[in-house]
């Protein structure tokens, strides 16, 4: 039988398109906001689409939600994916209208992309490359992926970025530590590139 995947429903993401995408690769979802389902999972997905103070405040605002993650991901181990916001969520904070914090998980925070270059649009938007870092692990590989946002995780330990993309500059496409893995570009709306990306996620042993 397939792993359970824990997809968190909390008002912030991308869901049906993120579940039509794990179901694809065969994974079997349970759309959730229910901390004793995120206890019982077998890996944990995060979405998110927005701001970071919004997406941080509804994760906060279900009640015990916060406590069953950091059980099951943090003490528990089980891979754990973020996702756009779900990805900049593991930071310890955002900056994005005023400071809020993060989970904490992996050091760093998210600030707004600098538009150094007038021909360099805000937000990043559209197709751009992912280039892994030796630190990738099995789950990044290179290739073209969809992205969509204003705000970037600038990591403070160069061993959790595992890939980078260019725009302006360079800017951070994946972070990866022990069994956290999260990704700045949208996998659901990265076609096969971001199929085979969830597939390996699905087969990763952290």
């Amino acid at each position: 039988m397939a792993e359970s995947v824990a997809l968190i429903d909390y008002g912030a993401g991308n869901l049906h398109s993120v579940e039509n995408a794990l179901r694809t690769v065969g994974a079997r979802v349970r759309v959730t906001a229910e901390p004793d389902a995120v206890r019982a999972a077998d890996r944990v997905v995060l979405p998110g689409v927005g701001s970071f103070a919004a997406c941080a405040g509804g994760l906060r605002a279900i009640p015990g939600l916060v406590d069953a993650l950091e059980e099951r991901v943090r003490a528990g181990g089980v891979p754990f994916l973020g996702v756009c916001v779900g990805m900049q969520l593991l930071a310890d904070r955002g900056l994005e209208h005023g400071t809020t914090a993060g989970l904490g998980w992996i050091a760093g925070e998210v600030r707004a992309i600098e538009q150094t270059d007038p021909a360099i649009k805000v937000p990043h938007m559209g197709w751009n490359d992912v280039a892994p870092t030796a630190h990738a692990g099995p789950a990044i590989e290179a290739g073209e992926a969809y992205f969509l946002h204003s705000y970037h995780f600038a990591a403070d330990d160069p061993q959790a970025i595992a890939a980078m993309t260019d725009h302006g500059g360079g800017i951070v496409a994946a972070v990866a530590r022990d069994n956290l893995l999260g990704v700045q570009f949208h996998p659901e709306k990265s076609q096969a590139y971001g199929l085979a990306l969830l597939t390996r996620f699905l087969e990763w042993r952290p």
